[in-house]
């Protein structure tokens, strides 16, 4: 058991080390000069080349690389090029205010999936399945912003129940912004159950029909008793990596529902910071939206060693 957290924890550790380069490599790679896109078109030769050695551009790209990474180990990831801000503090504003989102997205989409999806296999061919089914095929075709504009429609101008854009900056309280919070939350956890419903359901129909669960029922346990003791258990085994990569994706989903509601956000920043070439924002941005993929992986992996008997005791068996 050791053992294999060990390489799942050196495989996300590598995993970060590489994108953290793709990151800066991407980044760089970027058309135009940096200085020029700050003083304006405007500037004098001097001005630029001061700012360029201010920012350490005219360095090789291993040492800006190393003296980023290094910064980044310890939280320091510069100054943003717009507001003078320390890059930190400015983006875990924004960041506070997505994880927001994200928790109530969490919540509805995951919880809400899997009892769906259970319900969905147990009754399989019925009409309980197939509305099911049928709703899940809709989320998982249509856009998060098309579902974003629809309920924009339906709560805050046919039925003015919620905000429809947020007004406040991305210093309001909670208070304040949990109001416009269920709306975009309610248009990620639709597409993101989607995924995770359809999966659901084909594990639940698989471990029914397996001869354990044939067994626990020809032994007279109640149905209940055989889903939740049995059947559940190995049914979210699968399940798991589905629901982390759906997490993973809400750093970028975040991005285009928070500029429908105008939501103070992560993906508001990200885009505010592309359009204006703040490269430490657009950088740190990149390595966080990393980080939580790798750590999403990896609690999916760890989650189901816990649930699988084989993975806890592959080590004693050899």
């Amino acid at each position: 058991m050791l053992s294999f957290i060990a390489r799942r924890v050196l495989a996300a550790l590598g995993t970060l080390v590489l994108s953290s380069v793709l990151v800066f490599l991407a980044v760089q790679a970027l058309p135009g000069d940096v200085a020029t896109q700050v003083l304006g078109k405007d500037a004098t030769p001097d001005a630029v080349a001061a700012l360029r050695e201010k920012l350490a551009l005219d360095q090789p790209a291993w040492e800006r690389y190393a003296d980023w990474i290094g910064g980044a180990l310890h939280g320091d990831f510069g100054s943003s090029l717009v507001s003078g801000k320390t890059v930190g503090g400015e983006v875990g504003m924004y960041l506070s205010n997505s994880a927001l989102i994200a928790l109530v997205t969490v919540l509805f989409a995951v919880t809400g999936s899997i009892v769906l999806g259970i319900l969905a296999g147990l009754y399989r061919d019925r009409w309980p399945d197939h509305l099911i089914s049928t709703v899940s095929l809709i989320g998982m075709s249509v856009p998060e912003f098309v579902v974003a504009t629809v309920l924009v429609l339906c709560f805050s101008v046919a039925l003015p129940w919620f905000p429809a854009v947020v007004l406040y900056g991305p210093e309001a309280s909670v208070g304040r912004l949990m109001p416009a919070v269920w709306l975009p939350a309610l248009a990620l956890a639709i597409v993101m159950a989607a995924y995770i419903v359809r999966m659901a359901r084909t594990s639940v129909i698989d471990v029914m029909a397996s001869e354990y669960v044939t067994t626990a029922r020809l032994k007279g346990l109640s149905t209940w008793r055989v889903v939740t003791r049995h059947a559940l258990p190995s049914a979210l085994l699968p399940t798991l990596h589905v629901i982390a990569l759906n997490v993973a994706w809400l750093a970028g989903g975040v991005a285009v529902v928070e500029n429908v509601f105008n939501y103070p956000g992560i993906g508001k920043l990200m885009l505010s910071s592309v359009q204006n070439r703040d490269l430490p924002v657009i950088q740190a941005i990149a390595l966080i939206s990393a980080v939580v993929y790798v750590v999403c992986n990896l609690a999916a992996d760890l989650g189901a060693m816990a649930l699988n008997p084989k993975l806890r005791t592959r080590g004693r068996t050899r």
